[in-house]
């Protein structure tokens, strides 16, 4: 089998290969400024040699999630998984010798590293049986080695910076080789890109970047002006997979390219002066939905009127009036029942309900029922706390579907049922967990980190298990019940 792939030509029109045999031993270095064509070099890289060998691409930009239909390559979309699960992906690549995509660009830069650090260490500790040679291409090696500190903080950073050193340090006797893109050799890390022996280096204009290019070329400084005149989809070439001697290749043509890439001029649009300004001011802006930020929830204001009202309304214990006594109906416990749960359903529907101290409920819900004429509800304060929790939640018990996740949780106290049931119901029929926002409202708090320590709480005792996959999706499964709530961000 030939091992030998075509890249490009020379001027001359002389064809130029890339040895992959040796490629795998010695890795290769791609640089060059944004528009030099290090994309098409890597594209026309793994389309030539996708049946040679097993190749693994760390994708940002979500580029070449194309090599998918023609090729065979497995696209794996990293925002919709988490961390143990990006690691169970890689161990299952590198066991089946599978070609994948691992794009990352539905992620923000400190989730990108993570989640592409986490999937070369994977592939970096695979058992010694599963050593099978590979190509591992990061683009934009820059972000996942970079130089200095940067928007990131120190920890993600020590993590991909780690994860990448491994990959071109010691990735070779496992079977890895790296082939890194980088727009600037300033901002990449000495020690990631001292390890490659095989470079192509494209137009770059700054003079650091120039003077290093030639260096690693084994040009003088004085011919690193070339490096400023190449064209786009220009390389010099050096290395024991390309030529011993610098080489000068135009690469060659390709069969898939980038999604949604606009190349060249546009039409633009016809409308222009005041129909453009239509366009813009013609709608209301407050008619446009706001990107959702999370906030604190201010309590309103109580009405003058409706406190007037729950003033007038309070009857002190033991002043109730006494009813006229009524025959007593043959299914009496029935209605009481009923009418207590209608109550309390009813109570549960006021927006401000749940920030309400538990006092003043219990004293609405007696006036309620005298109101309603249900002479001794039955209820201490201690047991419609309870009861009110399970309005709150929705509970309807007549559904036997709500049987396993009351009993679930019967061992948390009255103010934590609440939130639980409610998670626990959307977990069993499948519905995206509630938000924070949700949450605090249920459970009749302003603050979300109390939210938050709550779910902790939760998850402390064992009645939930949340996950958050590499999207920010968070979902809520329940142990008790075999059920998971659908994500949502």
């Amino acid at each position: 089998m030939n091992a030998s792939v075509l890249i490009g030509t020379e001027p001359n029109g002389a064809p130029v290969s890339v040895d992959i045999e040796e490629l795998l031993a010695t890795r290769l270095l791609v640089q060059g400024n944004s528009g030099s064509g290090k994309s098409h070099l890597l594209r026309r890289l793994l389309e030539e040699s996708a049946t040679l060998v097993q190749q693994v691409v760390i994708d940002p930009e979500g580029d070449f999630v194309t090599l998918a239909e023609p090729f065979g390559h497995v696209v794996i979309d990293g925002s919709a998984y988490a961390g143990d699960e990006i690691a169970r992906l890689a161990a299952r690549i590198r066991k089946h010798r599978a070609s994948v995509v691992l794009a990352l660009d539905g992620l923000e830069l400190e989730a990108q590293m993570r989640c592409a650090a986490t999937f070369l260490n994977t592939l970096f500790d695979a058992p010694r049986e599963e050593w099978y040679p590979a190509l591992v291409v990061v683009d934009e090696a820059q972000m996942f080695a970079p130089a200095a500190a940067g928007d990131v903080t120190d920890e993600v950073r020590r993590i991909s910076l780690s994860a990448m050193t491994n990959l071109m340090c010691r990735g070779r006797k496992r079977g890895l080789a790296g082939i890194i893109a980088t727009q600037r050799l300033a901002k990449l890390a000495k020690n990631v890109a001292a390890e490659a022996s095989n470079f192509l280096m494209g137009r770059t204009f700054l003079d650091i970047d120039m003077q290093r290019a030639a260096d690693l070329l084994g040009m003088e400084r004085r011919q690193a002006e070339q490096i400023r005149d190449l064209a786009r989809g220009h390389f010099l070439g050096l290395g024991p997979a390309i030529s011993r001697r610098p080489v000068a290749v135009k690469i060659g043509a390709v069969k898939t390219g980038a999604k949604n890439v606009v190349h060249g001029l546009m039409p633009l649009p016809t409308a222009q002066g005041a129909d453009m300004e239509s366009l813009l001011l013609s709608e209301p802006l407050a008619a446009e939905p706001l990107p959702r930020v999370i906030a604190e929830v201010e309590m309103p204001p109580v009405e003058s009127g409706e406190l007037l009202e729950q003033i007038e309304s309070f009857v002190p214990a033991g002043e109730e009036p006494v009813e006229p006594p009524v025959e007593p109906s043959l299914f009496a416990a029935e209605e009481q029942s009923a009418g207590i749960d209608a109550i309390l359903a009813e109570m549960a529907e006021e927006a401000d309900c749940t920030f309400q101290p538990v006092a003043t409920l219990f004293q609405d819900f007696t006036v309620r029922c005298r109101m309603a004429r249900i002479a001794g509800h039955g209820l201490d304060i201690t047991a419609f706390r309870r009861r009110f929790a399970l309005a709150v939640a929705g509970v309807d018990a007549r559904d036997p579907g709500w049987a396993a996740i009351v009993s679930a949780a019967n061992g948390l106290a009255d103010d934590l049922i609440a939130p639980f049931l409610v998670i626990a119901r959307a977990a069993q029929t499948g519905l995206p967990c509630p938000d924070d926002q949700e949450l605090c409202r249920i459970y009749g708090t302003n603050s979300l980190g109390r939210i938050r320590r709550l779910l902790e709480h939760y998850e402390k005792a064992g009645l939930i298990a949340m996950r958050t996959d590499f999207g920010g999706r968070r979902s809520i499964g329940i142990p008790a019940i075999g059920a998971t709530t659908a994500a949502v961000d």
